[in-house]
């Protein structure tokens, strides 16, 4: 094989690739809201740590009776695997985005789909809490509620029913909108900032 022929076949090979100089800046620009993402997811692992460890001396604080602390602490054990489990997901996200540079499109998609399926399983982490949100919620009300007279009774009433039914619509419709507003302020104005860079670059 001469030279003719090496060159012919390299002219001829895929370089999908390899980044033009005109499309090296856009990737990189990408960079900055990614930057806000990684401080963000920073942030969070923090707040969350820290409530995590607040919820945990609740009964403590709050004088909780000697009772209803074993109780507590049954769902506060349950509470903290999925914590864990969620939490130990999104800190491999943050490593993996740590790890990345911008350098070619294909990098750009593949860290794009890697944060929307992230703020899916964010979302899904939120919803997640609910039961604990709405057990809780129940728990303190029972409490307060159940020192009043005929409170107690053999039967559930239809103010309980209409009582314990608000409790769960008014936990999925906060939890959900809650969810919403965060992840969005947080993570999605980004998202769509690398989203446009995409576009920029399929355009061209």
């Amino acid at each position: 094989m001469d030279f003719n022929d090496i060159q012919k076949q390299w002219n001829n090979e895929k370089i999908d690739n390899v980044v033009l100089p005109t499309n090296l800046k856009k990737i990189e620009a990408a960079n900055t809201p990614l930057d806000k993402i990684r401080k963000n997811l920073k942030k969070e692992f923090f707040y969350q740590i820290l409530s995590i460890v607040f919820t945990g001396f609740v009964p403590l604080i709050y004088d909780f009776p000697k009772e209803l602390i074993p109780l507590f602490y049954l769902f506060f054990s349950l509470f903290l695997a999925i914590c864990v489990y969620y939490l130990v997901k999104l800190y491999l996200f943050y490593v993996r985005i740590s790890a990345i540079t911008m350098k070619t499109k294909d990098n750009l998609y593949e860290t794009y789909f890697d944060i929307r399926l992230n703020m899916e399983l964010y979302k899904t982490f939120g919803f997640a809490l609910i039961p604990f949100i709405i057990l809780s919620l129940i728990g303190f009300l029972y409490y307060k509620f159940s020192k009043a007279p005929g409170f107690l009774t053999s039967e559930i009433t239809n103010f309980q029913m209409i009582g314990i039914f608000s409790i769960v619509v008014f936990s999925f419709l906060s939890m959900g909108i809650a969810l919403e507003v965060w992840v969005n302020r947080f993570y999605g104005k980004y998202a769509k900032q690398i989203r446009q860079v995409l576009d920029e670059l399929k355009e061209e």
